[in-house]
């Protein structure tokens, strides 16, 4: 068996909103990342990993904030797609590891929540998707809450 590795990162700015959508979860907060999908920078940061380590591209490629039928969308659908795009070309999703950036607000809770919603739309077992989250010390666009960001690292296996 062969394995390949993928890192992925997003960032949206935030403005002036009732929630946050952080791995397909609606998270209460007075700001909301600004986007042309539902802004979740998890599920994004988490598609570009598992893109780049098959090499198929990004999500940029695959689902362009230019196309009217992303306005909106869920950003599972994206994971789904990326999942069966990467099932259909050989690979298996071994593991998912992942880190929110973001001051505010708290996510410790949310994280269960938001594993269940990653696993099941990836089609995997629970254990192979981690979440952490960091503050940035009140410093920079994140530590100011002007943005928030992910990052993630999937393996990847075939043969």
């Amino acid at each position: 068996m062969k394995f390949r590795i993928g890192l992925g990162f997003d960032l949206h700015r935030l403005g002036p909103g009732t929630h946050l959508i952080l791995g397909g979860l609606k998270i209460p907060h007075q700001k909301s990342s600004i986007a042309h999908s539902d802004g979740d920078v998890l599920c994004h940061a988490v598609v570009d990993a598992l893109l780049g380590a098959a090499g198929l591209g990004n999500i940029g490629e695959r689902f362009p904030d230019t196309d009217p039928q992303y306005k909106g969308m869920s950003s599972l659908k994206f994971l789904a797609e990326a999942s069966n795009l990467l099932s259909h070309t050989g690979f298996r999703i071994e593991n998912i590891d992942s880190n929110i950036l973001a001051e505010k607000p708290k996510l410790l809770a949310h994280f269960p929540a938001m594993r269940e919603k990653i696993s099941a739309a990836l089609g995997i077992p629970i254990e192979k998707v981690s979440i952490k989250a960091k503050t940035m010390e009140g410093m920079g666009m994140i530590g100011t809450e002007e943005a928030i960001a992910a990052q993630a690292v999937a393996l990847i296996s075939f043969g």
